[in-house]
């Protein structure tokens, strides 16, 4: 748990150089790392003549699809502040899709750029799918991700995100949810989280 106290971000370059880039931020509180993030900066140029995406665009958009309010049982303020629409239909435990949008900014008071909008809500792709459904209650097992890997072929663009979620358990406590990350044009990354599955403490 990341306590909710004082804490310091410190960012240093790991790899400099003028086409590819190796960021680190550190959030420390405590005394203690509680967050470490890498990012790998990477030049852009125009590949449009051989550019080519296997993932399919989602057949739905967000603004054609009934809200969906099953993820609000999980607690927390920012479950609580995020708008989420899908077509149940297209979902089952493990497998489906939604979309979701907030309007709070990362920094308040100071607008957020819509890259960092989206990928700030990517961290729920654990929760929108679970293979144990959605009656919090009745868990018998818990699934927190310890990581969250993001990779993209293109800058996203508007305010909501796709989430297009498999979730996968093995037999030895581990687990993956693997997702394709869509804008309302298309796909335009995917993430990665390992989960570590264990019993719900009592």
């Amino acid at each position: 748990m990341i306590p909710l106290d004082d804490f310091t971000i410190t960012t240093r370059c790991i790899r400099p150089g003028k086409t590819i880039e190796l960021i680190e931020s550190v959030m420390s509180s405590r005394g203690r790392d509680a967050i470490i993030a890498r990012a790998w900066r990477l030049m852009t140029q125009d590949t449009s003549e051989i550019a080519g995406i296997e993932d399919q665009k989602a057949v739905h958009k967000p603004e054609e699809l009934p809200i969906w309010e099953d993820m609000k049982g999980w607690p927390g303020g920012f479950i609580e502040s995020v708008r989420l629409v899908a077509d149940d239909t297209q979902r089952r435990p493990g497998r489906g899709m939604v979309w979701i949008t907030n309007d709070v900014e990362m920094i308040e008071g100071k607008p957020t750029d819509d890259l960092v909008h989206l990928l700030g809500m990517v961290d729920t792709a654990n929760g929108i799918v679970p293979r144990l459904g959605l009656g919090l209650s009745e868990l018998e097992w818990m699934f927190p991700n310890t990581d969250l890997q993001i990779h993209m072929h293109r800058a996203p663009q508007g305010r909501w995100l796709g989430i297009e979620a498999v979730q996968q358990y093995g037999n030895d406590g581990i687990g993956l949810t693997s997702a394709v990350l869509h804008d309302v044009h298309g796909p335009f990354g995917r993430s990665e989280q390992i989960l570590t599955i264990r019993p719900m403490p009592r």
